[in-house]
């Protein structure tokens, strides 16, 4: 069975000194995956600038926009259509054997595949002083660890906003018990990785029904390599597994790979800035009619990609002088 998801993203930028200069980032666009594909999108600032359509490192799908003008705000807004394949994500679980889990995971080409995952973050290296919290058993194979680990990552911690920021350290996270998503994923892929397990923090849209939680702009969950099956999605912010509710945006090692939006900004003088947003994800019977959106980067999208990236190391690098 097919659902159909509309999507609206909203973000307000406002300076309290008018922007001289500014390039933004956004990873807002779901990606096109074996359960999901985007029918189309939209995506529009009130200022009218265009934008550049790229896909980074991970294979994220990227958009860019640069302005070079006096301004006090500016406004975007993303409108996505996408249809998700209702199905039980157990049923992709291939069984498997604990002892041939565990000795795939400690193979050098198995750990060198996934090095990129392996490797323990600022955001997610889990301090000596709490590496025994949860403890791994061998004697369960490795999704059957996975599992009771979303429970009790959903068990030790609180779900709180107001508590945390993106700044907020794991040791604080895990000293307090309390945080939003972000916070259990990277925890989450803290623990994973510790056990050779490979970790990768997703980011994306939750459908919030059936009293699901999740952050008011993007939710975070956690994808783990299980041998013999794959990629394997857990959200251990509301103890269950990724499914048709979740629709995956972006993967990276942690939020700071897969922010909403990143920028690099120079403003005419001292003045506070101020960023609002807005996600609404809805079910819909049927698609408004639309052109199909493209999934191919061209060679001028990949030109713009490189200048954009080339732009980006360019003001950051002003910035600090």
């Amino acid at each position: 069975m097919a659902l159909k998801y509309q999507i609206t993203y909203q973000s307000k930028n406002t300076y309290e000194s008018p922007l001289k200069e500014a390039l933004w980032q956004f990873l807002i666009i779901p990606e096109n995956n074996d359960s999901q594909s985007v029918h189309q999108f939209t995506f529009e600032n009130s200022e009218s600038i265009p934008f550049q359509d790229s896909i980074d490192g991970f294979g994220n799908r990227t958009l860019k926009i640069a302005i070079k003008k006096p301004i006090h705000s500016i406004e975007f807004t993303a409108k996505i259509e996408l249809q998700k394949t209702e199905s039980n994500p157990f049923n992709a679980i291939k069984p498997t054997d604990p002892e041939a889990d565990f000795e795939k995971i400690s193979q050098l080409d198995f750990r060198v595949t996934h090095e990129s995952f392996l490797t323990a973050t600022e955001l997610t290296k889990i301090p000596k002083e709490f590496e025994n919290l949860f403890e791994i058993k061998p004697s369960q194979t490795i999704f059957q660890n996975l599992l009771a680990l979303t429970n009790w990552s959903f068990e030790y911690f609180t779900f709180k906003t107001e508590v945390t920021t993106t700044e907020s350290t794991i040791t604080e996270i895990l000293t307090n018990k309390q945080g939003v998503c972000q916070d259990f994923t990277h925890v989450f892929c803290g623990i994973a990785r510790l056990h050779n397990i490979p970790a990768r923090y997703v980011s994306g849209y939750l459908h919030q029904n059936s009293g699901m939680v999740g952050d008011l702009q993007m939710h975070a969950w956690v994808e783990c390599y299980i041998p013999g099956t794959g990629w394997v999605g857990f959200d251990p912010t509301n103890n269950l597994m990724a499914s048709s509710n979740h629709i995956k945006v972006t993967h990276g090692r942690d939020y700071q790979d897969c922010a909403p939006i990143k920028g690099v900004v120079y403003l005419a003088g001292n003045g506070s800035n101020e960023t609002t947003y807005t996600v609404r994800v809805k079910t819909v019977e049927n698609f408004a009619e639309g052109k199909i959106a493209a999934n191919i980067l061209t060679q001028s999208q990949e030109q713009n990609y490189k200048e954009g990236q080339l732009l980006m190391r360019q003001m950051q690098w002003q910035q600090q002088q």
